[in-house]
């Protein structure tokens, strides 16, 4: 993602350090850009009078109008082509895709004309689109309501690719992906909407392709993105009792991925444990598998591993807690990685 510098949004009412759900965050990310930019624009199904159907632009149509926060036919190929359009013409729209798995008829505008149009005018042309799409499953939802695509996104050149774990990444990593003049699919760990974390709006924090270290260790590494974070951070509370220290580390952006700071953990710990809930088959855990391998190979204990959802299409909502990444998997590949 291109630097940016994001203004704070302190309006000297709302206290700079607020609680709030990570969805909520989101919300005020959008409100705070908004109010900045009138160029920001939002679009995508039922987010005006409704508010999404998560309501994370509630009350935005309401305060910008309609002309800023539009309504759209249920057509996603249109709403991204439209998007594109309107940040050829100097604006900078949010696109709304309701479902992971609705992401799909806008797949050809994304791939094909979206990450392609500032390599195929030499740099001269900018596109400034973020498409939130919120992902993952957790939430008992019916068929295409549960996919993890972003290993599909990656692997397109010209796209940055972020996913934040908690309220403060998530107001400010979407704040920048705005701010940013490269598109951005953002996903939005949808099962985490209405897990609160404290949220400073006054300091902005740095690069958002950074990852963060958010548990310190030294027998092993668990590295996550998105909704798995959660997952990690409890793996390694309850590997604690039983006398390990594992270190969690939250990468924040897809892509591009900072193994530096993959390769710090690992050279400490000598293991590593990547956790998505994506199918592990050709998963961005592969890519981080190998570079880390190449990097690594004389600190490493043990191969790395990858726990993660299975080749499959993602089962009924009854049959998701035995596809999706759970605490007892993560222990279990830490204790394999350990046996080595």
């Amino acid at each position: 993602m291109t630097t940016v510098t994001v203004a704070p949004a302190a309006d000297g009412v709302r206290p700079a350090t607020r609680t709030l759900p990570l969805g909520r965050a989101l919300n005020e990310a959008l409100r705070a850009a908004m109010e900045q930019d009138p160029k920001v624009l939002i679009m995508g199904e039922d987010v005006g009078r409704l508010g999404g159907v998560f309501r994370i632009t509630d009350g935005l149509q309401k305060d910008f109008g309609e002309s800023r926060v539009m309504d759209t036919p249920l057509a996603e190929s249109g709403i991204v082509g439209t998007a594109i359009g309107l940040a050829l013409r100097g604006y900078r729209p949010v696109v709304e895709i309701q479902f992971d798995g609705f992401v799909f008829p806008g797949y050809d505008q994304i791939v094909t004309q979206l990450a392609k149009m500032h390599a195929r005018s030499l740099g001269r042309i900018k596109l400034p689109v973020v498409i939130r799409i919120p992902y993952g499953g957790g939430i008992g939802a019916v068929e295409h309501h549960s996919e993890s695509p972003e290993a599909l996104f990656a692997h397109v050149a010209g796209l940055r690719i972020v996913s934040p774990s908690n309220a403060s990444d998530a107001y400010w990593m979407l704040r920048q992906a705005i701010a940013s003049d490269d598109p951005v699919i953002f996903f939005e760990p949808k099962r985490r909407y209405y897990e609160k974390g404290a949220v400073d709006t006054e300091t902005a924090p740095g690069d958002p392709h950074r990852a963060h270290v958010v548990r310190e260790g030294r027998d092993a590494t668990l590295l996550a993105y998105g909704p798995a974070v959660r997952t990690c951070l409890d793996s390694a509370a309850e590997a604690e009792r039983e006398g390990r220290s594992l270190e969690v580390v939250d990468l924040r952006s897809v892509s591009p991925i900072d193994f530096d700071t993959i390769q710090t953990s690992v050279e400490k710990t000598g293991r590593l444990v990547v956790v998505h809930e994506a199918p592990v088959f050709f998963g961005s855990g592969a890519e981080i598998a190998a570079r880390i391998t190449e990097r690594c190979f004389h600190h490493l204990e043990a191969p790395v591993l990858r726990v993660g959802g299975y080749h499959a299409p993602y089962p009924p909502a009854r049959l998701e807690e035995r596809y999706l990444p759970d605490l007892d998997r993560v222990l279990d590949a830490v204790d394999r990685s350990l046996a080595y």
